[in-house]
């Protein structure tokens, strides 16, 4: 039972971070107008670097691919965790309205890197002093 409730946990997760990226490369969803102007300042800056905004999206796909097919499985974790922190904080700061959702993707997070039996040891093992 324990090995399906990882499987469904870590496939929603790869699904959510998969068409969140894949949303950005097709252009289908455009940032609502009335963002707090702070967080229309923060995108345009990830998007006037040039690289940024491309990088974390390309990121997302990939990780979420990965999570979705099973592969390299705590690499996707650790990368996304990593963006799951600045979704987290960038909502924390400037958009409170979307830190649910960055709360339960920072729990599946926590749970399929900390608690779930086949990633935890590997997970856990990185933050060994030796």
């Amino acid at each position: 039972m324990q090995a399906k409730i990882t499987l469904v946990l870590r496939i929603l997760l790869g699904l959510a971070f998969f068409v969140a990226g894949l949303v950005y490369w097709l252009g289908v969803a455009n940032p609502p107008p009335d963002l707090p102007e702070r967080l229309q300042t923060f995108n345009a800056g990830m998007a006037a670097s040039g690289y940024l905004l491309e990088l974390v999206k390309a990121l997302e796909v990939i990780c979420g691919l990965l999570l979705i097919a099973g592969f390299f499985v705590p690499l996707a974790l650790v990368i996304l965790a990593a963006i799951t922190l600045n979704i987290f904080l960038v909502h924390a700061f400037m958009a409170p309205e979307g830190v649910p959702v960055a709360l339960v993707l920072g729990l599946l997070l926590i749970y399929l890197g900390f608690f779930a039996e086949p990633y935890r040891h590997t997970i856990r093992s990185l933050f060994r002093l030796r």
